[in-house]
């Protein structure tokens, strides 16, 4: 299964909609995940998963805010299409 670390910027209309069905009342602590990445910056997200991909989605205040304005008939979030390799931290496969 791949694993991919995504950032605020760098998130998609799909990887939203996934946070939104699955936190539709927004997170709390049970939900955030804590890691170090690779320069030893201490980092938290939280986890959605489709059937071959687990995103880690980083947490910080505008997060909050998209997933809690966020409509899915709504144009007014501008977020990209689609999340490639140069959007995201890869993990690899695990």
């Amino acid at each position: 299964m791949r694993r991919v670390i995504v950032d605020y910027k760098k998130l998609n209309k799909n990887i939203l909609n996934l946070l939104v069905e699955k936190f539709p009342d927004g997170y709390d602590d049970s939900d955030i995940v804590s890691f170090k990445n690779h320069h030893n910056e201490a980092i938290e997200a939280v986890e959605v998963r489709t059937e071959d991909t687990v995103y880690l989605v980083k947490i910080s205040k505008r997060l909050a805010d998209t997933m809690e304005s966020f409509d899915d008939d709504s144009s007014s979030v501008d977020v990209p299409e689609e999340v490639g390799d140069d959007h995201a931290g890869d993990l690899g496969d695990k």
